[in-house]
C-alpha cells in the first residue's frame, strides 16, 4: 500500500474509533508500519477529524522523515511506544485504545488480566477457546512517552502477548498487520468488557473446569 493509501487509511480508522469511544478528547492513536517507516498521526488533534496531510512518516529508529506543513503539529506523544511494538514483535501496526472497558479491567486485576473459554479467544493469533489470554498491566506515567521502558519491560516478559495493558489509561495493541491490529483490538475489547460483567456476577474469568 503507498504512503498516500496509508495516510487515508489512518484517518478512516481514527474516525472508525472513535465512534467506538476509542480515541474520543484527542486520546489513542494509532500507526502503521510502511517497510522501514512508521506512518503515524499528529499529538493531541480530534482523531475524527485528522486530515492525510496531517501525518508523520518515522524511521524504525525514530528519527522523523516527513512531516506535515503545520510546522505547529507534533509527533503523536504514543511515538516511543509504537516503536517498541514495531521493532520488538516486528508489528506492522499498533493501536492505542481509551476504551473506557479497558480502562476499568485495570482497575480489576493485579499485575496481569487473564480470561479464558471464551469463543472470541479465536480472533487473537495463535490462540483458540480453551486457551487464557493474559496481558500484561503496566502502572500509568504523567507522560505518556515515560511509559516506553516499561512497555518494552512488559513486551519482553510476555512473549505471546499482543496486547499491553496501562493502569487507569488504555491498552497498547498490535498485530503483523493493520488488519491483524484492529481485530486484535476488537477481541480484546471483547474480552475487557466480558471480564467486567463476569465480574460483575461473580463469575470467575478463568474456567477451571474440565
Amino acid at each position: 500500500m503507498a504512503n498516500d493509501e496509508l495516510r487515508s487509511l489512518i484517518c478512516d480508522l481514527a474516525r472508525s474509533f472513535y465512534s467506538l469511544g476509542w480515541v474520543s478528547g484527542t486520546g489513542g492513536g494509532i500507526c502503521i508500519r510502511d517497510g522501514d517507516h512508521v506512518v503515524l498521526a499528529p499529538s493531541g488533534v480530534q482523531k475524527e477529524r485528522m486530515l492525510p496531510d496531517q501525518m508523520f512518516t518515522m524511521a524504525l529508529d525514530g528519527t522523523i522523515v516527513s512531516r506535515p506543513a503545520d510546522a505547529q503539529l507534533r509527533p503523536s506523544e504514543c511515538s516511543s511506544l509504537f516503536l517498541k511494538a514495531i521493532n520488538l514483535r516486528n508489528a506492522g501496526a499498533v493501536i492505542h485504545s481509551h476504551s473506557l472497558h479497558a480502562m476499568t479491567a485495570t482497575l480489576l486485576f493485579d499485575k496481569e488480566f487473564s480470561i479464558s473459554h471464551l469463543e472470541m479467544i479465536k480472533g487473537i493469533q495463535g490462540l483458540s477457546y480453551r486457551d487464557t489470554v493474559v496481558v500484561p498491566i503496566i502502572e500509568n506515567t504523567d507522560r505518556e512517552c515515560d511509559l516506553a521502558d516499561a512497555l518494552e519491560d512488559a513486551i519482553l516478559r510476555y512473549p505471546t502477548a499482543s496486547a499491553v495493558l496501562v493502569r487507569r489509561h488504555g491498552v497498547y495493541v498490535w498485530g503483523n498487520d493493520w488488519v491483524r491490529a484492529k481485530t486484535h483490538a476488537e477481541i480484546y475489547e471483547y474480552l475487557f468488557r466480558a471480564a467486567i460483567e463476569m465480574r460483575r456476577m461473580g463469575i470467575p474469568t478463568r474456567f477451571e473446569g474440565a
